[in-house]
Protein backbone atom coordinates (compact mmCIF):
# COMPACT_ATOMS: atom_id res chain seq x y z
CA UNK A 1 0.00 0.00 0.00
CA UNK A 2 2.73 2.50 0.93
CA UNK A 3 4.20 2.23 -2.56
CA UNK A 4 0.91 3.17 -4.22
CA UNK A 5 -0.45 5.88 -1.90
CA UNK A 6 1.02 8.59 -4.09
CA UNK A 7 -1.08 7.36 -7.02
CA UNK A 8 -4.05 8.91 -5.21
CA UNK A 9 -3.51 12.58 -4.45
CA UNK A 10 -6.61 14.23 -5.92
CA UNK A 11 -8.29 14.46 -2.51
CA UNK A 12 -5.56 16.57 -0.91
CA UNK A 13 -6.28 20.14 0.21
CA UNK A 14 -2.58 21.02 0.51
CA UNK A 15 0.41 20.60 -1.82
CA UNK A 16 2.54 17.49 -1.61
CA UNK A 17 5.85 18.06 0.21
CA UNK A 18 9.00 18.30 -1.84
CA UNK A 19 11.32 15.33 -2.06
CA UNK A 20 10.80 11.66 -1.20
CA UNK A 21 8.78 10.47 1.79
CA UNK A 22 10.82 8.93 4.60
CA UNK A 23 8.59 6.84 6.92
CA UNK A 24 5.50 4.65 6.79
CA UNK A 25 2.98 3.75 9.50
CA UNK A 26 -0.31 1.90 9.53
CA UNK A 27 -2.85 3.15 12.08
CA UNK A 28 -5.45 0.63 13.27
CA UNK A 29 -8.54 0.77 15.51
CA UNK A 30 -8.41 4.53 15.56
CA UNK A 31 -10.76 6.56 17.74
CA UNK A 32 -10.99 10.34 17.68
CA UNK A 33 -13.10 12.61 19.90
CA UNK A 34 -13.59 16.29 19.12
CA UNK A 35 -14.13 19.06 21.67
CA UNK A 36 -15.18 22.65 20.79
CA UNK A 37 -13.48 25.38 22.82
CA UNK A 38 -13.49 29.16 22.82
CA UNK A 39 -10.65 30.45 20.62
CA UNK A 40 -9.53 33.05 23.17
CA UNK A 41 -9.01 30.32 25.77
CA UNK A 42 -6.83 28.29 23.41
CA UNK A 43 -4.75 31.06 21.85
CA UNK A 44 -2.20 31.27 24.73
CA UNK A 45 -1.38 27.59 24.19
CA UNK A 46 -0.58 27.86 20.47
CA UNK A 47 2.67 29.41 19.13
CA UNK A 48 2.22 32.93 17.78
CA UNK A 49 3.79 31.91 14.47
CA UNK A 50 0.81 29.62 13.81
CA UNK A 51 -2.71 30.82 13.11
CA UNK A 52 -5.41 29.09 15.15
CA UNK A 53 -7.94 27.58 12.75
CA UNK A 54 -11.63 28.15 13.49
CA UNK A 55 -14.81 26.38 12.38
CA UNK A 56 -18.19 28.06 13.00
CA UNK A 57 -16.70 30.29 15.67
CA UNK A 58 -14.94 27.55 17.65
CA UNK A 59 -11.44 26.20 17.93
CA UNK A 60 -11.33 22.42 18.36
CA UNK A 61 -9.26 20.00 20.42
CA UNK A 62 -9.21 16.35 19.39
CA UNK A 63 -8.04 13.24 21.23
CA UNK A 64 -6.87 10.33 19.05
CA UNK A 65 -6.08 6.79 20.22
CA UNK A 66 -4.84 4.02 17.96
CA UNK A 67 -2.42 1.18 17.30
CA UNK A 68 0.65 1.93 15.19
CA UNK A 69 1.65 -1.05 13.06
CA UNK A 70 4.48 -1.79 10.61
CA UNK A 71 6.40 1.42 11.23
CA UNK A 72 9.50 1.54 9.06
CA UNK A 73 11.87 3.96 7.41
CA UNK A 74 11.86 3.99 3.63
CA UNK A 75 14.09 1.32 2.16
CA UNK A 76 14.68 -0.41 5.50
CA UNK A 77 12.98 -3.38 7.18
CA UNK A 78 10.58 -2.91 10.05
CA UNK A 79 12.13 -1.98 13.39
CA UNK A 80 12.52 -5.25 15.34
CA UNK A 81 11.11 -3.79 18.57
CA UNK A 82 9.47 -0.48 17.79
CA UNK A 83 7.45 -1.20 14.64
CA UNK A 84 4.22 -1.49 16.63
CA UNK A 85 2.98 0.42 19.66
CA UNK A 86 -0.06 2.19 21.09
CA UNK A 87 -0.40 5.95 20.78
CA UNK A 88 -2.65 8.64 22.22
CA UNK A 89 -2.39 12.21 20.97
CA UNK A 90 -4.05 15.54 21.70
CA UNK A 91 -4.16 18.13 18.93
CA UNK A 92 -5.69 21.32 17.71
CA UNK A 93 -6.05 22.84 14.26
CA UNK A 94 -3.89 25.60 12.82
CA UNK A 95 -2.82 27.21 9.56
CA UNK A 96 0.60 28.32 8.38
CA UNK A 97 1.01 30.27 5.14
CA UNK A 98 -2.66 29.42 4.52
CA UNK A 99 -2.01 25.67 4.68
CA UNK A 100 -4.29 23.80 7.11
CA UNK A 101 -2.51 21.57 9.58
CA UNK A 102 -2.27 20.12 13.07
CA UNK A 103 -0.55 21.36 16.21
CA UNK A 104 0.07 18.75 18.91
CA UNK A 105 -0.19 19.46 22.63
CA UNK A 106 1.01 15.95 23.46
CA UNK A 107 1.62 12.52 22.00
CA UNK A 108 1.85 9.55 24.38
CA UNK A 109 3.44 6.32 23.16
CA UNK A 110 3.88 2.94 24.79
CA UNK A 111 7.51 2.42 23.70
CA UNK A 112 10.52 4.59 24.36
CA UNK A 113 12.30 4.32 20.99
CA UNK A 114 9.49 6.04 19.04
CA UNK A 115 9.38 8.70 21.76
CA UNK A 116 13.10 9.44 21.40
CA UNK A 117 12.88 9.50 17.61
CA UNK A 118 9.84 11.75 17.54
CA UNK A 119 11.30 14.19 20.06
CA UNK A 120 14.32 14.57 17.80
CA UNK A 121 11.85 15.73 15.16
CA UNK A 122 10.40 18.35 17.56
CA UNK A 123 7.13 16.53 18.36
CA UNK A 124 6.07 16.53 22.05
CA UNK A 125 6.08 12.77 22.68
CA UNK A 126 5.88 11.20 26.15
CA UNK A 127 6.38 7.64 27.37
CA UNK A 128 3.20 6.15 28.84
CA UNK A 129 1.90 2.88 30.17
CA UNK A 130 -0.80 1.87 27.71
CA UNK A 131 -3.17 -1.05 27.14
CA UNK A 132 -5.75 -1.92 24.49
CA UNK A 133 -8.02 -4.95 24.24
CA UNK A 134 -11.13 -5.96 22.31
CA UNK A 135 -14.04 -7.22 24.43
CA UNK A 136 -17.66 -7.81 23.39
CA UNK A 137 -17.43 -5.50 20.39
CA UNK A 138 -15.71 -2.69 22.29
CA UNK A 139 -12.09 -1.57 22.20
CA UNK A 140 -10.91 -0.83 25.74
CA UNK A 141 -8.04 1.68 25.79
CA UNK A 142 -6.08 3.13 28.69
CA UNK A 143 -3.02 5.38 28.98
CA UNK A 144 -1.14 6.78 31.99
CA UNK A 145 1.79 9.09 31.29
CA UNK A 146 4.97 7.77 32.90
CA UNK A 147 6.31 10.98 34.45
CA UNK A 148 2.99 12.76 34.92
CA UNK A 149 0.47 10.48 36.57
CA UNK A 150 -2.22 13.15 36.30
CA UNK A 151 -2.29 12.85 32.48
CA UNK A 152 -4.34 9.80 31.55
CA UNK A 153 -7.15 8.40 29.43
CA UNK A 154 -9.42 5.48 30.20
CA UNK A 155 -12.37 4.46 28.10
CA UNK A 156 -13.90 2.15 25.52
CA UNK A 157 -15.23 2.72 22.04
CA UNK A 158 -16.88 1.03 19.08
CA UNK A 159 -18.19 1.85 15.63
CA UNK A 160 -21.94 2.53 15.39
CA UNK A 161 -22.33 3.31 11.66
CA UNK A 162 -20.94 2.44 8.25
CA UNK A 163 -17.77 4.27 7.17
CA UNK A 164 -18.44 7.33 5.03
CA UNK A 165 -16.16 9.82 3.31
CA UNK A 166 -16.83 13.33 4.72
CA UNK A 167 -18.06 15.96 2.28
CA UNK A 168 -15.98 19.03 1.52
CA UNK A 169 -16.99 21.92 3.78
CA UNK A 170 -18.36 19.77 6.61
CA UNK A 171 -16.94 19.76 10.11
CA UNK A 172 -15.80 16.15 9.73
CA UNK A 173 -13.81 17.01 6.60
CA UNK A 174 -12.32 20.08 8.31
CA UNK A 175 -11.24 18.03 11.34
CA UNK A 176 -9.76 15.05 9.51
CA UNK A 177 -8.31 16.13 6.17
CA UNK A 178 -5.04 17.66 7.40
CA UNK A 179 -1.72 16.95 5.64
CA UNK A 180 0.83 18.94 7.66
CA UNK A 181 2.02 18.79 11.26
CA UNK A 182 3.30 22.13 12.60
CA UNK A 183 5.39 23.15 15.59
CA UNK A 184 7.93 25.85 16.42
CA UNK A 185 11.54 25.58 17.63
CA UNK A 186 13.44 28.75 18.65
CA UNK A 187 11.15 30.91 16.55
CA UNK A 188 11.33 28.73 13.43
CA UNK A 189 8.24 26.94 12.17
CA UNK A 190 8.72 23.18 11.91
CA UNK A 191 6.58 21.29 9.43
CA UNK A 192 6.20 17.60 8.65
CA UNK A 193 4.24 16.61 5.59
CA UNK A 194 2.09 13.49 5.53
CA UNK A 195 -0.09 11.71 2.99
CA UNK A 196 -2.85 9.11 3.12
CA UNK A 197 -6.03 8.23 1.29
CA UNK A 198 -9.09 10.32 2.21
CA UNK A 199 -10.54 9.50 5.62
CA UNK A 200 -13.64 7.29 5.71
CA UNK A 201 -14.71 7.41 9.36
CA UNK A 202 -17.66 5.73 11.02
CA UNK A 203 -19.51 7.37 13.86
CA UNK A 204 -18.34 6.04 17.23
CA UNK A 205 -19.80 5.46 20.65
CA UNK A 206 -17.27 6.30 23.36
CA UNK A 207 -17.53 5.76 27.11
CA UNK A 208 -14.76 7.55 29.02
CA UNK A 209 -13.71 8.96 32.37
CA UNK A 210 -14.28 12.72 32.41
CA UNK A 211 -11.24 13.31 34.57
CA UNK A 212 -9.01 11.76 31.94
CA UNK A 213 -10.30 14.09 29.24
CA UNK A 214 -9.66 17.14 31.40
CA UNK A 215 -6.18 15.90 32.37
CA UNK A 216 -5.11 15.90 28.72
CA UNK A 217 -6.37 19.40 27.87
CA UNK A 218 -3.87 22.29 27.76
CA UNK A 219 -3.71 24.56 30.78
CA UNK A 220 -6.93 24.69 32.77
CA UNK A 221 -9.22 24.29 29.75
CA UNK A 222 -12.08 21.87 30.23
CA UNK A 223 -14.46 20.54 27.62
CA UNK A 224 -16.76 17.77 26.53
CA UNK A 225 -16.49 15.79 23.28
CA UNK A 226 -19.44 16.39 20.96
CA UNK A 227 -18.35 14.20 18.03
CA UNK A 228 -16.51 10.89 17.85
CA UNK A 229 -15.22 8.79 14.95
CA UNK A 230 -13.83 5.30 14.45
CA UNK A 231 -11.53 4.23 11.61
CA UNK A 232 -10.51 0.62 11.17
CA UNK A 233 -7.20 1.37 9.43
CA UNK A 234 -5.30 4.16 7.70
CA UNK A 235 -1.95 3.91 5.88
CA UNK A 236 0.20 7.03 6.30
CA UNK A 237 3.54 8.16 4.87
CA UNK A 238 5.65 10.95 6.36
CA UNK A 239 8.23 13.35 4.96
CA UNK A 240 11.35 14.54 6.83
CA UNK A 241 11.19 17.50 9.17
CA UNK A 242 11.67 20.91 7.52
CA UNK A 243 12.10 24.39 8.97
CA UNK A 244 10.91 27.78 7.73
Amino acid sequence: MKQTLLDYTEGRNAPLPDGPWSMYQRWEDLMCMHIPVEPQALLPHVPEALELDIYDGYAWISIFSFNVRNMQLRGLPKFPYAHKFLELNVRTYVRHQNIPGIYFFSLDAAKIIPVIGARSGSLPYFKAGMKAAKKNGWIHFSSHRQHDASAYFKGRYKSVSEPEKPLLGTLDYWLLERYYLFNTVKGAVVHIGIHHLPWQPAQASVVYENGGIDSLMPGDIEGEPVRAHYVEALDVIFWPVKYS
